[in-house]
């Protein structure tokens, strides 16, 4: 989880280098992340996965996905780092809620607590402005589809392997978002092109790498260390920007690592 965890930001980093510098639109990011991440997976997997196509479930969460990405892209395209995850951190909270509603997954006071604890390490570490801006909501969005995208992660875990699944979600996400990145190719340079890979790529292995987490463990348990993300974002963002983090969000990132671990270390 701490992996994937790292790897989604890295993604989603160089996604906002291209939007927010007027490179690329918010559209070709997500478009080309879901061609590129499929051309990357294709040599690996066998033709039965193939198979898949025809559950309704993968084209409900190829949707997801691309709601997910979509959203965030355009709010990193305006938004402050920070601000954009903040909003985006009700992801987790809402795939513990489905999770334990449609999944049937084992819930407790301590771990619900220890839930909530790790959202109040996010705002302590973000301290978010809410300001009602309209690009903002588009984060919150984000984190409303990604929480969906969790929970059916443990869902359809049972269909096939973690690869497998990654394939199909990208085929599909790929063939709903084509026409728009068609329509939006940006100048291709060498800078562009490299950070257009890296968006899929690191985006790509860590949805990855998340599968076979979530093949193997509970969506509730899970769920807590998804704030691990913020770690990354935080370093990052650091090293994109030139922003060190002050005492409060020292404070707030050992708040939220402190819950996280917390909570996988629960026996239910």
């Amino acid at each position: 989880m701490f992996i994937a965890m790292s790897m989604i930001p890295a993604g989603d980093l160089c996604g906002k280098l291209l939007t927010s510098s007027g490179i690329a639109t918010p559209g070709f990011i997500a478009s080309s992340r879901f061609v590129v991440g499929s051309a990357l997976l294709l040599p690996f997997v066998p033709r039965g996965a193939y198979a898949l196509l025809k559950d309704w479930r993968m084209w409900l969460r190829a949707l997801l996905l691309v709601g997910g990405i979509f959203s965030v892209q355009t709010a990193l395209k305006t938004e402050p780092l920070a601000d954009v995850f903040a909003a985006f951190f009700v992801g987790p909270i809402i795939s513990y809620v489905l999770s334990a509603i449609f999944l049937r997954e084992p819930t407790t006071k301590l771990r619900s607590v220890l839930m909530l604890v790790g959202f109040a390490g996010v705002i302590l570490v973000v301290r978010p402005g809410f300001g009602g801006s309209v690009n903002l909501l588009w984060a919150i969005l984000a984190g409303g589809f990604y929480g969906a995208f969790l929970t059916t992660g443990r869902w359809l875990a049972h269909l096939g392997s973690p690869l497998e699944l990654s394939l199909i979600q990208l085929l599909l996400a790929a063939l709903f978002m084509l026409p728009i990145g068609l329509a939006n190719l940006p100048d291709f340079t060498l800078s562009t092109s490299a950070l257009t890979v890296g968006s899929a790529a690191f985006s790509m292995l860590g949805n990855l790498i998340l599968l076979y987490a979530y093949s193997r463990v509970a969506a509730t348990k899970l769920a807590p260390m998804v704030y691990f993300q913020l770690i990354a974002a935080v370093t990052l963002g650091w090293a994109a920007f030139g922003q060190l983090p002050d005492m409060l969000t020292w404070l707030g990132l050992a708040v939220v690592v402190s819950a996280g671990l917390g909570s996988a270390m629960l026996r239910r």
